[in-house]
């Protein structure tokens, strides 16, 4: 199946259209010049014209449409935020899960619209919380989900088919997804009512974020198993959001994060069809993840090229003929990368325009960064503010009145055609290396956003980008903001319920469930129903990856050189 058409066929008349100001010099203020230039490159080196016409022009039907229509540039739905606003999540979870649990309903109380839970590393790595490996690591970025009775303690008092819920896991989100379903039941919600979204993207976790757990082919596996089973089991749910959010983070241009989310996105199409899925039925449940940087205007045309190139894609490179599998859907976060500690409080002012650039981007949900991001994990106080946020752009500044308002600008327009036309470009470089799984394999990804994350640090460090409050505009203000505590005995208390767990559960019936499960895993039936009957069982978090590791092994990054 092809990657792509012919390049001169898609992108047609992005260039041209930029102009040069007339003469005259420009007074600006001292450690300014360097951000002031005519033709400063943006934060992909996008070299920029001073301003933009009407030069070249744009064929309205075939690049923009309206909104709701084909390709999608402009939106994915013709009312936009008229008909429903995005929904406003705020990533959450530390400590306990009766610790987050409490933090939860602290945001529902306040106007949150969807919840969206981070985890600690413990558990995106798959151990237990007494598990040596987890020393030093509980609790600290995220909640620790050792057991079903866990997750049911996490989701304790919140209708499930009232909520929706989005989980950033990965290595194991099969069996994170598990205990989920498995909590819904015990809430007697049926797995048909639920709604949400596991992140569950692997692919990522090589190219970026790192926390994988097995080699390339038996992950790919589980999460087709998890495309499989929520088509028959649980309809509304979003079994993958390919992300470029960590892509972002580790130091990638927006182009990078375009093009390799993308690349990752079309793998998983070609998986689920070669599992014998019909990816007309699969591909609508496959949802994105991306980053809100900086650069206002380049994140924009980042969401609305990404639309255009996945529409395009599913319709005439794979062939689909379901218009939903050709909208593409995706949620926002602003760039904790972004964020600093030096001054935090001008981190409010970054988090609101980043998130600004993500509703006039387009946005089905949105989390914004708190402004004690790089300090610690967010207090109460700091993830209202943060939420507040949301909710001003919402309510108070009209924007979301119009569905694309920024459609037809000169700039937007042409920014749009280039990000498209390097993202088809970087395509090319990935198909040299035989596709996604042969990239990893060689080293392209990690190479490519190593040597991106060098050059932007370097003109930081040499004052040709401004980072206000850091290498400019400095203070040497104490730190004012308050910073949350962690309980110093939650780890105690939760290594004491898990060996309570162990000791209480039906032994008869967890050898039976693990027994299994292994058999599942050695050989080619779907993983899900084995995983859901593990953690009914009480099996424990490590002890259901414990029974992959030994089945899948696990996976050794190569060293690049």
């Amino acid at each position: 199946m092809p990657m792509a058409l012919a390049l001169e066929k898609k992108v047609k008349g992005s260039r041209g259209r930029g102009g040069t100001a007339a003469g005259g010099s420009q007074a600006v203020a001292p450690g300014m010049e360097t951000v002031r230039k005519a033709g400063y490159p943006n934060l992909s080196w996008l070299e920029t014209s001073q301003f933009y016409g009407p030069e070249g022009g744009f064929d309205y039907r075939e690049k923009l449409g309206s909104p709701g229509e084909y390709p999608f540039t402009r939106g994915i739905h013709s009312d936009m935020y008229l008909g429903r606003l995005w929904t406003m999540r705020q990533f959450a979870g530390f400590g306990s899960a009766s610790e987050t649990n409490s933090r939860f309903k602290y945001l529902l109380s306040h106007g949150e619209t969807g919840l969206s839970v981070a985890f600690d590393y413990p558990t995106l790595y798959g151990y237990d919380t007494d598990d040596p490996h987890s020393e030093g690591e509980y609790g600290k970025c995220g909640v620790a989900i050792s057991s079903l009775d866990d997750m049911t303690a996490l989701f304790s008092g919140i209708p499930l088919d009232r909520v929706s819920t989005s989980m950033t896991i990965n290595g194991p989100a099969s069996v994170i997804w598990a205990m989920y379903l498995a909590a819904a039941e015990r809430q007697g919600v049926p797995a048909a009512s639920l709604r949400g979204t596991i992140q569950n993207d692997v692919l990522k976790e090589y190219i970026a974020q790192k926390s994988f757990i097995f080699p390339p082919a038996p992950s790919m596996r589980l999460v087709v198993d998890t495309f499989e089973y929520g088509m028959k089991h649980v309809p509304n749910w979003n079994t993958v959001s390919i992300s470029g959010y960590h892509i972002r983070e580790a130091g990638s241009t927006a182009v990078q994060e375009l093009a390799f989310t993308l690349a990752d996105g079309f793998e998983y199409v070609r998986q689920g069809i070669e599992r014998g899925l019909d990816p007309n039925k699969f591909v609508p449940r496959l949802s994105f993840f991306f980053n809100a940087h900086n650069d206002f205007f380049e994140e924009i045309a980042k969401y609305r090229a990404a639309r255009r190139i996945w529409a395009r894609e599913m319709k005439e490179s794979f062939g689909l003929t379901n218009e939903k599998a050709m909208k593409l859907r995706f949620h926002t976060q602003t760039a904790g990368c972004t964020l600093t500690a030096e001054q935090p409080e001008n981190n409010v002012t970054r988090v609101a325009l980043q998130a600004m650039a993500a509703v006039l981007g387009g946005t089905q949900s949105l989390h914004t960064n708190s402004l004690d991001e790089a300090l610690a994990l967010p207090t109460e106080k700091a993830v209202r503010t943060a939420l507040r946020t949301q909710q001003i752009i919402a309510y108070e500044t009209g924007v979301p009145n119009v569905a694309d308002p920024l459609g037809g600008s000169y700039y937007v327009e042409w920014l749009t055609d280039e990000m498209e036309e390097r993202a088809y470009g970087i395509f090319d470089e990935i198909a040299s290396y035989g596709g996604v799984l042969g990239a990893i394999d060689r080293g392209y990804f990690q190479k490519a956003i190593t040597e991106s994350s060098y050059r932007y640090q370097r003109e930081v460090e040499k004052k040709e980008r401004i980072i206000v409050g850091v290498n400019e505009f400095t203070s040497e203000e104490p730190l004012e903001i308050p910073i949350l505590r962690m309980d110093p005995k939650g780890r105690e208390r939760q290594i004491a319920r898990l060996r309570k767990l162990r000791r209480t559960r039906d032994s008869a019936s967890f050898e039976k469930a693990l027994s299994r499960l292994r058999k599942a895993a050695e050989g080619d039936e779907n993983t899900m129903p084995a995983i859901l009957g593990a953690v009914k069982a009480n099996a424990t978090l490590g002890e259901v990856t414990g029974v992959l590791r030994e089945v899948f092994g696990e996976y050794r990054e190569q060293r690049i050189i």
